[in-house]
């Protein structure tokens, strides 16, 4: 340890960066709850709607407050291709080979589009869980050191005076778990809702294309 640098202010800038851990955490987990639950309510009203519609013509033409959420996105990807096909006539590289595969081509794209904004987030809850275990031990170390050059400096080695220092230098450690549990318990559960919607999305794409493929639409 450099001798110019206090210990003190090692150890404190320690706690200072699990505390930022903390609420990067819970800030996260807050936010993803709002996005997910929303991404789902979007989803049942747009399958309503969607599903409700006459023919492919009326679903294109949905009320904006219906045509809103990750599902919607999709489909409204999936007409853009299909409007644009239909006036390319083969004359651009994108729209040439089989309309079938193309069209779930674009589907596709969107839908991994749509994946990546709900795991946004989650590569920090994952870093924050698998380090602050560690950060908090380095803490402990350093204010274990720091507590036993007290100690010598004092020249006694009684109980009192031990387990004081040595007792606040483990808060570190604690400290880091606790910013670890949920961090690691949101990562998990967010990972599962994550392959939840997305089976809903791979649902949709499927059904998108079968709805597709038999109008003259493709």
């Amino acid at each position: 340890m450099p001798y110019h640098i206090e210990p003190r202010t090692i150890i404190d800038g320690t706690l200072y960066a699990l505390l930022i851990f903390s609420v990067a955490t819970w800030t996260v987990i807050f936010y993803k709850i709002w996005e997910f639950t929303n991404n789902s309510y979007r989803n049942r009203r747009f399958n309503l709607a969607f599903w409700d519609a006459a023919d492919l013509a009326q679903a294109e033409s949905l009320p904006d407050d219906a045509a809103i959420g990750p599902q919607a996105r999709i489909s409204q990807q999936g007409f853009v291709w299909l409007n644009e096909s239909r006036g390319s006539d083969g004359k651009h590289l994108k729209y040439r080979g089989s309309p079938a595969d193309l069209l779930e081509h674009s589907l596709l794209v969107q839908m991994q589009k749509e994946q990546h904004l709900m795991e946004s987030g989650l590569t920090l809850l994952a870093s924050i869980g698998s380090t602050s275990p560690f950060v908090g031990l380095f803490g402990t170390v350093l204010g274990i050191m720091h507590a036993m050059h007290e100690i010598t400096a004092s020249g006694s080695t009684s109980l009192d005076v031990v387990a004081g220092p040595i007792g606040d230098a483990l808060v570190a450690t604690a400290i880091g778990i606790a910013v670890a549990v949920p961090a690691v318990l949101a990562y998990n559960f967010f990972l599962r809702l994550v392959k939840q919607q997305r089976a809903g999305l791979e649902n949709f794409v499927a059904s998108f294309l079968h709805i597709a493929l038999s109008t003259d639409k493709v």
